[in-house]
C-alpha cells in the first residue's frame, strides 16, 4: 500500500518538499499557494476547502496509465 499523496490543513507533511495547492479532483487552481515544508511540519488550512496539498515533485511523475509497454 502506497504513501498517502493528497493532504488537508492539520495533517503532518511525511517528507521535505515543495507542496502546492490543487483541486480535490486535480484540477489547476489559479495562482496556488506554494510552501517548503520539513517532514513533520503541518500544512496550513487552505482557504477553499475543497482544495488539497499536493508535493510539487509528484506532479511531474506519470502515473501508470502514462507509462510506456516494454
Amino acid at each position: 500500500m502506497g504513501e498517502q499523496s493528497r493532504f488537508r490543513g492539520g495533517q503532518k507533511a511525511p517528507n521535505n518538499g515543495v507542496y502546492i495547492e490543487q483541486g480535490e479532483t486535480g484540477s489547476n487552481v489559479n495562482d496556488p499557494r506554494q510552501l517548503e515544508m520539513n517532514a513533520g511540519d503541518k500544512f496550513p488550512e487552505n482557504a477553499n476547502p475543497e482544495r488539497v496539498w499536493v508535493n510539487k515533485r509528484d506532479l511531474s511523475r506519470p502515473g501508470v496509465q502514462g507509462r510506456a509497454n516494454d
